[in-house]
């Protein structure tokens, strides 16, 4: 999404190993805990999904690890299925959106280890350029809370709008103090916004749904989130407590190995961009 810039160890700063997460406060914190079986991880399909399998079919067995990999098509199930023990993990947020869910659903859930940024985008079928967009164009976003903020941002930050001061991760059209284009705003689903951009003038996606769609972000995107002090990189997750998992440990030193930064690197060419780790 952009000329995007090696991500460095102070960027991320804020994405390093959470090992030693306090273990209390789940109920497993007795060790009566059942660590046996497969470790079952919900996964947005593209990219997250693809990273375990590749984690699965080359180097779970070596590392002892039986993985099996759940796909989920939007971005609440896989939270509410962690916290109810449906499955042991989830990979497919970042730490906005994840503090936003805790706090508005009650629930449990942190950071394990982080693995991975997709840089948000705006997309057009009908301009090559931002300042292209005519006066009055409709730009979809996604319409959960975080997302949409962070939508937003990517379209101040290249002055398409101003945001009123103060305006934090979650703003909303509501929060624009400066519209010069008279923009008009579709909020929609994050999952449906690639299938949108042949009613609309264009549309900010999320990395995952992008690359779902056959978009390249690096090539395609019209204007790309910059990499630069950016905290939305994704992560695994899991519901407080379990963050001592043996399986999870393991699976967490797997996703930050030299073997998949190289599957990043190369299935994807900038449009996901691994993490550093200090």
């Amino acid at each position: 999404m952009r000329n995007t810039a090696k991500l460095t160890t102070a960027v991320l700063a804020a994405g390093a190993l959470t090992f030693g997460l306090s273990a209390c406060g789940s109920g497993n914190s007795s060790g009566s805990h059942d660590y046996s079986g497969p470790l079952v991880v919900a996964a947005s399909p593209t990219p997250h999904a693809e990273i375990l399998d590749f984690v699965k079919k080359n180097l779970a067995k070596k590392a002892g690890l039986d993985l099996e990999v759940k796909e989920f098509t939007d971005y609440i199930a896989p939270n509410t299925a962690t916290e109810d023990g449906s499955v042991d993990a989830n990979y497919f947020q970042n730490q906005p959106y994840l503090d936003d869910f805790n706090k508005k659903r009650g629930t449990h859930i942190v950071p394990v280890v982080t693995v991975h940024l997709e840089p948000l985008g705006l997309y057009s079928h009908k301009v090559k350029k931002a300042d292209a967009l005519k006066s009055g164009a409709t730009v979809a976003v996604p319409n959960d809370a975080v997302n949409e903020g962070r939508a937003l941002k990517l379209l101040a930050d290249n002055g398409l709008i101003t945001l009123k001061s103060g305006t934090g991760d979650e703003a909303t059209p509501q929060d624009i103090a400066k519209n010069p284009k008279h923009l008009q705003f579709k909020e929609v689903e994050a999952a449906q916004t690639p299938r949108s951009l042949d009613d609309v003038d264009a549309a900010v996606v999320n990395g995952n749904y992008a690359i779902s769609a056959g978009l390249k972000p690096a090539k395609d995107a019209i204007l790309l989130e910059s990499t630069k002090n950016n905290p939305y990189a994704n992560f695994l997750a899991v519901k407080k407590g379990n963050e001592n998992d043996p399986r999870v440990k393991k699976l967490a030193k797997l996703l930050v190995s030299p073997e998949v930064r190289k599957f990043i690197e190369d299935k994807y060419q900038g449009s996901v961009l691994p993490v550093t780790q200090g």
